[in-house]
């Protein structure tokens, strides 16, 4: 029956390539791990982040590979085991027999783990693949000392079942995100797309998680720097003005469905300006 509540959600999907069919299948175990977490002491403790806390919490449009989490206070000890031992129990429910491999390393604040299954594939009814070419892995990753000032609020999750999960409020979590655009030393499309959300979406700015986030990693590092609406407009102009649209479109394009690909081609730097200036003063 567990298993059939999988097919379900699959089949709810309406999947058209074997990409999406990929997508919907990793983003069902990140439902389960999600929903098996509520269920442990872990929301104690942690803060859903990122971009698979958009898309499952607050409606994102596009597909998301890992999990982030960040702690609510620096927490060096902070030990994920535990509580993935639980959320594996839960998954060998749904008709998952999930491998544990565990990355972290010693001084490293950000503790990673990759949950990885085989046997699910071989189970349900795939109409695009007899059987996965490879295991079906999610990433998870908690900051251990993370940036303080994050806002936070509760979410309810309904499937496989109702749970309660932490999660960064979204004025945190588009901090967070400029915080990544300012300060990646490389192009990466999904950010991009994240900001037309939360432009269109007329969302605020935590500045106080910002200018911890800032001081904490990036080129402003251990550097006292008053952030404001003025300051980040004209540090994101510089940064739009260097960006490649061609290599950014193509890199979130197959975290999108084809219905999304004529607006993908209308990338460029007079539409993300134009963008910028939506960002709430």
């Amino acid at each position: 029956m567990s298993v059939k509540l999988i097919q379900d959600r699959l089949d709810s999907y309406h999947c058209r390539s074997n990409v999406e069919e990929e997508h919907a299948i990793r983003e069902i175990t990140q439902e389960v791990v999600l929903a098996a977490l509520g269920r442990t002491e872990f929301f104690k403790h942690a803060l859903f982040q990122g971009g698979t806390c958009l898309r499952i919490c607050y409606g994102l449009n596009r597909f998301s590979e890992d999990m982030d989490f960040i702690l609510k206070q620096t927490n060096r000890d902070f030990e994920l085991q535990p509580h993935l031992r639980a959320v594996c129990d839960e998954l060998d429910a749904y008709g998952y027999h999930v491998e544990i491999a565990d990355r972290s390393k010693a001084g490293v604040a950000v503790r990673k783990a990759f949950l990885k299954d085989d046997s699910l594939g071989k189970v349900l009814q795939l109409k695009y693949v007899d059987r996965p070419a490879r295991k079906m892995r999610v990433r998870l990753e908690v900051d251990t000392n993370p940036p303080s000032g994050s806002g936070m609020e509760i979410k309810y999750v309904d499937f496989p079942f109702v749970s309660s999960v932490a999660v960064q409020d979204k004025p945190s979590l588009f901090a967070g995100k400029l915080h990544a655009l300012l300060c990646r030393d490389y192009v990466k499309g999904r950010d991009w797309y994240d900001f037309l959300w939360y432009t269109s979406q007329s969302i605020g700015i935590n500045y106080a998680f910002l200018a911890s986030a800032l001081m904490q990693q990036g080129p402003w590092q251990q550097q006292d720097v008053q952030v404001d609406w003025q300051w980040c407009l004209a540090h994101l102009e510089e940064r739009i003005d260097s960006v490649d649209w061609t290599q950014a479109r193509e890199d979130v394009r197959r975290f999108v469905k084809a219905t999304e690909y004529p607006s993908l081609e209308l990338w460029s730097k007079e539409l993300f300006l134009a963008q910028l200036h939506k960002i709430k003063s």
